[in-house]
């Protein structure tokens, strides 16, 4: 009795827990007390390597076609009591133990508990239950008329699956100033990343995290508290901090009724007119005049803004007169974003 006691203990421990490496060393062991048994009955064909492959699979699944099963008696009897059953309940197990970890590595992925394989992709930190989907969505749906490809990952540390599991990666974290976790997020890699929390402190704090793990990134932050942003911003002149207009375009409806709905056009990527950006790629300055007329007749889009560069301040409204040089930002409104513009053949 001792000795069967003993015996279920290291069944349980050993297979109830169903470790892979003891599953694999009972497939082991069943294939060649198999093939022994097939050959101790003298089953000659059976035995041969290619035939005992396909045989033992076929035998151990139930599938039986029928086109190969042993001829003696002895062989029958080890695969009545043997063979079919120990290969049914190992093929059962196999089967059940690859869908428990496939199924497992999907919900890692869903859970944000895996580790991200992005390069130069778009992270955005944070997560507002009112418009960070929206924003998700937006980032998408540029995605599909820009020129450069690029993957959109979501880290956050709010307990929640990821809201666009086949769309996005994602990364739950217990803190964005965690290197471990800040690494399954690739943000040492990431383009651009947009940093949106709902308190203004843990914005500071990721951005300059952020910063120091990557400082070639073009970081996007949004505070609630603009004069936090602007402090930010003295340090860290390579942060571009997003104002809050909610208040001038309460006075700007009010005063030019419609001003909201022309706002709301301008930024919306599923209908109407948005605002873009292109850099100049000409090989010569140029006044705007010939390219505002390039942009118009080739387009049908508007340029309302020049930058000498990205990041710097923006003349709105320029002067037909105004030089724009090599590598200088332009910013139009345009139903698409241009992607193939010709410089050369637009007369500038």
């Amino acid at each position: 009795m001792h000795i069967l006691l003993r015996l279920r203990r290291v069944l349980v421990r050993h297979f109830i827990e169903l470790k892979w490496h003891n599953l694999l060393l009972a497939l082991l062991f069943y294939l060649v007390v198999s093939w022994i048994l097939m050959w101790l009955s003298g089953e000659s064909d059976i035995v041969r390597l290619d035939n005992f492959i396909y045989w033992i699979v076929v035998t151990a699944s139930t599938v039986g076609y029928g086109d190969m099963s042993p001829v003696s008696s002895a062989g029958r009897l080890a695969v009545s009591f043997f063979v079919i059953p120990l290969g049914l309940g190992l093929f059962g197990l196999l089967l059940g133990r690859v869908a428990a970890y496939l199924s497992f590595q999907w919900r890692k992925g869903v859970q944000g508990l895996k580790s991200l394989d992005y390069n130069q992709h778009i992270l955005v930190i944070g997560w507002h239950e009112e418009h960070t989907l929206q924003l998700l969505k937006l980032l998408l749906r540029e995605l599909e008329y820009h020129s450069e490809k690029c993957q959109v990952a979501l880290c956050v540390r709010a307990e929640m699956e990821n809201p666009m599991p086949d769309l996005i990666g994602f990364v739950r974290v217990s803190s964005f100033t965690h290197d471990e976790d800040m690494k399954r997020a690739c943000v040492s890699t990431a383009s651009r990343i947009i940093i949106d929390c709902q308190d203004d402190d843990v914005t500071s704090s990721a951005a300059l995290y952020v910063c120091n793990a990557n400082p070639d990134a073009h970081v996007i932050t949004y505070f609630n508290n603009e004069g936090m942003g602007q402090l930010l911003k003295r340090h860290l002149p390579n942060i571009e901090a997003m104002p809050s207009v909610a208040t001038e375009m309460l006075a700007k409806s009010a005063m030019d009724p419609g001003s909201s709905a022309v706002l709301h056009e301008l930024l919306s990527v599923d209908k109407g007119m948005t605002q873009y950006s292109i850099e100049y790629g000409g090989s010569r300055k140029v006044v705007l005049r010939q390219l505002f007329l390039a942009f118009k007749e080739r387009y049908e889009a508007t340029i309302i803004g020049v930058s000498a560069k990205r990041l710097q301040p923006v003349d709105i409204n320029p002067a037909f007169s105004r030089e724009v040089e090599p590598g200088a930002v332009i910013y139009y409104i345009a139903d698409e974003r241009i992607n193939d513009f010709d410089w050369e053949l637009s007369d500038v």
